[in-house]
C-alpha cells in the first residue's frame, strides 16, 4: 500500500494505527522509535507534541495526529458507528427531535443514506453530501450542504439562530417537515 492509500483507510476505519506504515517508510524509523519519541514528549501538550513532530520530524498533519493520539491512548478516531450511538449521551427530547428531522427528510427522500461522517450524523445521496444534524446541549444545528440554500430560506427561518453554515433550533422544535423538504429539495437541485 502507498502512503495515500492507508490515509485512505485510516480516513475511512478511523484506525489510527493504519497510518503507521506510511509514517515507517516516509521517515525512515520503525514505530517503536516513534513511540519512544513520544514517550519523551508524554508531559507536553497536545499542540506541542504536533508542532514538535511536524518542524523537527517534517511530519504531516494527518500523520503527527495519528501518532500524538494514538499515543494518548485514542486508537481510533472513530466514535459512532450509527445514529443510536450517536444518541445516546443526549436526553430524550433530543433524541426525539433528531429522529424526527431524518424521518421528515428521508420520507420523502427514500434513496438518501443516513451515515456518520466526521463524527455527526449525514444524509447522503450517492457520493454527495446533503444534510447534516449536530446535537448540542439545549439547541440542534441543521445543516443544508449549501449557504446558498441557508440563505434562500432565511426568510423563513425567522426566530431561529441563522449562521453562515447551520441553524440553531431548540432541542424540543416541533419539526417542520415541509420546511426540511423544501430545503432538502433545494440542496438538491443545487447539486445536479
Amino acid at each position: 500500500m502507498n502512503g495515500y492509500s492507508e490515509g485512505v483507510v485510516a480516513q475511512k476505519s478511523g484506525d489510527r494505527s493504519a497510518y503507521f506504515g506510511a509514517i515507517e517508510k516516509k521517515h525512515g524509523q520503525p514505530m517503536r522509535y516513534w513511540h519512544g519519541v513520544m514517550a519523551e514528549l508524554v508531559d507536553e501538550k497536545y499542540a506541542e507534541q504536533i508542532a514538535f513532530l511536524k518542524e523537527n520530524h517534517g511530519f504531516s498533519q494527518a500523520h503527527a495526529n495519528a501518532l500524538v493520539m494514538y499515543s494518548r491512548g485514542s486508537k481510533t478516531s472513530k466514535r459512532f458507528n450509527n445514529l443510536t450511538d450517536y444518541l445516546a449521551p443526549h436526553d430524550a427530547v433530543t433524541k426525539k427531535t433528531v429522529r424526527a428531522i431524518f424521518k421528515a427528510i428521508t420520507g420523502a427522500n427514500p434513496k438518501m443514506k443516513l451515515v456518520i461522517a466526521w463524527n455527526q450524523p449525514m444524509l447522503k445521496l450517492d457520493d454527495k453530501y446533503i444534510f447534516g444534524v449536530m446535537a448540542g446541549k439545549n439547541h440542534i444545528l441543521i445543516a443544508p450542504w449549501s449557504p446558498s440554500v441557508i440563505a434562500k430560506f432565511a426568510p423563513k427561518l425567522k426566530g431561529f439562530e441563522v449562521n453562515k453554515k447551520t441553524i440553531r433550533i431548540p432541542s424540543d422544535w416541533k419539526v417542520d417537515a415541509k420546511l426540511l423538504q423544501a430545503m432538502v429539495k433545494e440542496c438538491l437541485a443545487q447539486s445536479d
